[in-house]
């Protein structure tokens, strides 16, 4: 069974507030970084799989995202897939979604 390379990013939902990202970007400015604008923090994960094909493996991933790896009320994801073998792209990076496979209303 082939083996494939999920890599997440999870982000806050644009409307929700980020103190994370504020606190960075507060830190930032009081070092002397001016021309930062606003900072948005994430998670980033990898996740190795086995699936029958590259279809089966895009469906398990956005399962494992929707279900447990996002918060869908507050996060949105969004993932590349590549081959372990060859780390070669699987298929192209999927969009930004909410659990119900929307865009991100912001």
């Amino acid at each position: 069974m082939p083996k494939y390379v999920a890599r997440v990013q999870v982000q806050l939902k644009a409307s929700v507030f980020d103190p994370q990202g504020h606190a960075v970007e507060q830190a930032l400015h009081s070092l002397g970084h001016h021309g930062v604008g606003q900072v948005r923090m994430g998670k980033s994960m990898e996740v190795h799989l086995e699936a029958a094909d590259v279809s089966t493996a895009t469906d398990l991933v956005r399962q494992m995202c929707e279900t447990v790896l996002c918060n869908p009320v507050i996060e949105t994801f969004n993932f590349t897939l590549t081959t372990e073998q060859d780390n070669q792209p699987a298929v192209l990076a999927q969009p930004s979604t909410t659990a119900a496979g929307g865009q991100d209303p912001k």
